[in-house]
């Protein structure tokens, strides 16, 4: 058993109880998976991250659900930021973090933290029938094509024709199940579908998102940092949005709300990356004793 010292963050959110919270755990990227996936259990958070010392970036930072590891997450990212900066652990106005998915480069400008995701990679197509009745909607709610998107983490990305669709939509387990299995192989690496409307939850979004999610795994997600920078590259890609920055939201109907600021990295037909921003709030700070093997 060993000491750890950790933080909680509330991401894509400056205040307590908004956005999306990540338990940071510092030096404790060595920790067995088998650890770490009870210790995001124990949290009842979505994902937690552990860091550790690398040797081709500033810092290392692995990834959990409570089912398993994954190479990256977005809130988690900028929780993971604003833990090492609350701490004095940042030098300057960069640092880069070595993930399951390569190397990230995030910014920091005061409150402001800014990733910069991946290039965006498109993959299958599914039936639009499979996706809806995953989330319990008409397939007449869907606009256009889902499909397989990532810059970082693989999502299948949903527009919906309005919000009253997005607020009905509720996840069932075994037609979600249908829907991987159709992909075969391609389908076991992807999260569930992250349903987009293209209206704000407020005046001040240009697109409002869910993220319902299977056991066991709370029922949704506050807020989607890598699932924002994957739906950002979708509707460039298929004119959806025409601005090159647009303010994000998700999780207002969760009473956490969280809001980002997304900006596209090279053109509409093939951004090299993109760049998704927010804040985050420290909410507790503190120490937990973790075993060192499984």
């Amino acid at each position: 058993m060993a000491e750890f010292q950790f933080d909680w963050v509330d991401a894509f959110s400056d205040r307590p109880f908004g956005g999306n919270g990540c338990a940071v755990v510092h030096d404790g990227a060595s920790l067995p998976v088998e650890v770490c996936t009870s210790f995001v259990r124990e949290t009842s958070l979505v994902e937690c991250t552990f860091t550790g010392p690398s040797d081709v970036a500033d810092i290392k930072v692995r990834y959990f659900l409570a089912s398993r590891e994954i190479p990256f997450a977005g809130h988690p990212t900028l929780a993971t930021v604003a833990a090492l900066k609350d701490r004095g652990l940042t030098k300057g106005s960069s640092v880069t973090l070595e993930t399951g998915a390569g190397i990230v480069p995030v910014q920091v400008n005061g409150d402001l933290i800014e990733m910069t995701q991946v290039a965006p990679q498109f993959g299958e197509r599914p039936d639009p029938a499979l996706v809806a009745a995953a989330v319990s909607l008409p397939v007449e709610a869907i606009v256009g094509a889902p499909q397989k998107v990532s810059t970082g983490l693989p999502f299948c990305i949903t527009v919906l024709k309005d919000r009253a669709a997005l607020d009905a939509a509720r996840l069932d387990v075994e037609a979600l199940a249908r829907l991987t299995a159709s992909l075969g192989a391609a389908g076991t690496d992807m999260m569930e579908p992250f349903l987009v409307a293209l209206e704000g939850a407020s005046a001040a979004g240009d697109t409002y998102s869910r993220l319902l999610m299977a056991p066991p795994s709370p029922p949704e997600d506050p807020f989607t940092g890598s699932a924002t920078g994957a739906m950002a590259a979708y509707l460039w890609k298929h004119g959806l949005m025409q601005k090159d920055s647009f303010a994000a939201e998700q999780g207002h109907g969760m009473n956490r709300p969280g809001h980002a600021r997304v900006t596209r990295v090279g053109s509409a037909d093939a951004p090299t990356g993109v760049r998704v921003a927010g804040q985050g709030f420290v909410l507790m700070r503190g120490a937990v004793d973790l075993p060192t093997e499984a």
